[in-house]
């Protein structure tokens, strides 16, 4: 989004929306109400977490977006499966989207290029990946141009016994090029472990400006009152070919632990922000993981983007119900800056006639969200909501 288009947005909350605002806190008010949040409540009891505590919901904020749902439309007149992995092309206008084959995996459709890159039209110019992924959950094209999806899960038996290759898949890290050439694999697919030979269901990849990898794991840890063998939830540091250079957090509540770490962005500060879901927060570490911040504003995230052109930030929630995230927080997509950490714009949930998504609540939103160079979102979504949405400026110079 350009700087003319913010001071836009800025002025539209100025002038005739800012009765909608509830107060927000500076950053220092902010920095105690995080305080608070940490230290009110246990999620050890009950699994129903509690860090929200002493934050207020931030559900009225104005939304200066259009939404325009079902964007984008597949070759062979296919459907749209669930979609969590969603990028913006180096060019700034292209979109990538990992595609679950028409539903919600691909162990069963190997013909099926569940990799996909769109034009600003929607339409498909590239496709891969066929017979290589089965279940595209992160996403993240690097300054070169390549392709890094997270494969975050393993086939389970039935999949198996329908498609036998399926065991083969699934657990790691592929890089591919722009074209769909394979060129790097990090962990062995179809089977879950520790490094430096093996991931455990990594829900996210993060290419630094130095070519460092970041990768994000495990998906199931946020269901689980206590750890298990495979509850890893840490953050592993790969070097730009693949070699391990070692890990940060482990499963746990505290500042520096994460209850599955489901998404990854680097602000233009090179700082990391996690989306730590299962604890309804974003954490914030150097490059090195030496924890610097806690922010709870910004509910339960699914998938979070930082644009390093102006540090707004983008934070999707597809799960928010009283039982996850209690204390009234809606389904939506909270828009703020990465720099202090005020949330400026609240997207609200779709409506759902069905029943809700995620976690249960109200409505449906998805995981997945990027922008593009003149500030469109999109989001990829899940559930009831397949496909992809996206979310335009309303006031454009």
């Amino acid at each position: 989004m350009s700087n003319n288009n913010i001071v836009c947005l800025e002025a539209l909350i100025k002038t005739g929306l800012v009765g909608l605002i509830f107060s927000l806190a500076s950053a220092g008010a902010m920095a105690q109400v995080n305080s608070m949040a940490q230290t009110d409540g246990s999620m050890t009891e009950t699994g129903k977490p509690a860090a929200h505590a002493g934050q207020r919901p931030i559900n009225n904020l104005p939304n200066p977006y259009v939404t325009q749902r079902n964007f984008g439309s597949l070759p062979d007149g296919r459907r749209w499966g669930s979609v969590s992995a969603v990028d913006i092309d180096i060019d700034g206008i292209h979109i990538w989207a990992g595609d679950r084959c028409g539903n919600n995996q691909c162990a069963t459709t190997p013909g099926i290029n569940p990799i996909v890159k769109l034009d600003p039209n929607g339409r498909v110019v590239t496709q891969f990946g066929a017979g290589q992924i089965l279940w595209p959950h992160g996403i993240d094209v690097d300054h070169e141009g390549n392709v890094w999806i997270a494969d975050a899960r393993i086939a389970n038996q039935d999949e198996i016994n329908e498609n036998p290759a399926a065991a083969n898949l699934g657990s790691a890290i592929l890089k591919f090029s722009a074209d769909g050439e394979l060129l790097l694999t990090i962990g062995t697919p179809g089977e879950v472990g520790d490094p430096p030979t093996h991931l455990t269901d990594p829900n996210d990849v993060l290419i630094a400006p130095n070519g460092r990898i970041y990768i994000a794991e495990t998906h199931a840890a946020q269901f689980q009152n206590e750890p298990g063998p495979d509850t890893k939830s840490r953050i592993t540091m790969w070097e730009p070919d693949g070699t391990y250079i070692g890990h940060f957090g482990e499963y746990g509540w505290d500042d520096g632990q994460f209850r599955s770490p489901h998404g990854l962005a680097m602000d233009s500060q090179g700082r990391l922000f996690v989306a730590d879901r299962g604890n309804n927060r974003i954490q914030i570490f150097t490059q090195d993981g030496e924890w610097l911040d806690t922010w709870y504003q910004f509910s339960r995230i699914s998938g979070i983007h930082i644009d390093p052109s102006n540090d707004l930030l983008y934070a999707i929630d597809s799960e928010s119900d009283e039982n996850y995230n209690p204390g009234g927080w809606r389904k939506g997509l909270r828009v703020g800056n990465a720099r202090n950490g005020e949330v400026l714009y609240f997207i609200p949930e779709h409506v759902s006639t069905i029943r809700p998504s995620g976690m249960g609540g109200v409505g449906a939103m998805g995981e997945g969200v990027t922008t593009d160079k003149d500030g469109n979102i999109y989001a990829g979504d899940v559930g009831v909501f397949k496909g992809m949405t996206r979310f335009v400026p309303r006031l454009i110079p």
